[in-house]
């Protein structure tokens, strides 16, 4: 029998807590809702009702009373005050005192003119400052009265006629019974009861369909530059008009 061979210190041993690989199920996982409490009650049971105990309230003092601390005052009753009458001594009190006119604010020398009947006075003063802004009319914003005419005032006028022009309604050529006259009715066009002529009408002239473009005539080409199919175009040049085998004149110079 040969010696098993481990390295360091591990050894084969039991689990020393619950291993989920090697539980199938899920195990521990799902916790199930408790049926006692109020807190997380399972929801497929009935939950019967809960009663909290309350420790007893503290108490804030031994004597809740204000006792003698307010001071009632013994003549004060519920009906009012138990007092004689009192008086007490006050300083005088502010009243308004109105000026009056005496004898000497009066002028009886200058009533003569509004007890006595007076002539007319006029005085010369300086013109005022509401003078610019007076709306009163002047003596030429009145127009007299017409003389002549229908519309005279504090006169008589004779009867006055006006040539009108004649009224429609009520003349001789009003019509009362609103018939149609002869001209009221339209001819009746000849050729709808018999032959119609032919007709011709005049229209402007029709284009038959092509090209459009401008094309080149004969003066547009240039046969004499062509050099396609020949050497060259044609030139011409100006020769020289003495013969060649005559002699030039030479001139002697001294």
């Amino acid at each position: 029998m040969t010696e098993e061979v481990w390295m360091g210190t591990w050894r084969p041993h039991r689990p020393r807590g619950p291993i989920m690989a090697l539980y199938s199920s899920p195990g521990p996982k799902y916790l199930i809702p408790p049926t006692t409490g109020f807190m997380k009650h399972t929801p497929t049971k009935l939950r019967a009702p809960a009663y909290s105990f309350r420790g007893a309230p503290m108490l804030l003092a031994e004597n809740c009373s204000p006792g003698p601390r307010y001071n009632v005052n013994p003549k004060i009753l519920r009906t009012g005050k138990d007092l004689g009458p009192a008086y007490s001594i006050l300083g005088r009190y502010q009243t308004k005192t109105m000026l009056t006119p005496g004898p000497g604010d009066y002028f009886p020398e200058k009533s003569i003119k509004y007890v006595f009947d007076s002539a007319p006075s006029h005085s010369i003063s300086a013109r005022t400052k509401a003078f610019r802004v007076d709306s009163t009319p002047g003596p030429a914003a009145y127009m007299l009265p017409m003389v002549m005419g229908p519309n005279t005032v504090g006169k008589a006028s004779q009867p006055s006629f006006s040539i009108k022009g004649r009224s429609k309604l009520g003349g001789f050529s009003d019509d009362l019974h609103k018939t149609p006259g002869p001209a009221a009715y339209r001819q009746t066009d000849v050729r709808v009861t018999k032959f119609k002529a032919p007709q011709y009408t005049m229209a402007a002239r029709v284009e038959p369909p092509g090209d459009k473009t401008l094309k080149p005539g004969p003066g547009a080409h240039s046969p004499e530059k062509v050099t396609l199919t020949k050497p060259c175009a044609p030139a011409v040049t100006f020769g020289i008009k003495h013969s060649d085998y005559m002699t030039p004149l030479l001139v002697d110079v001294e």
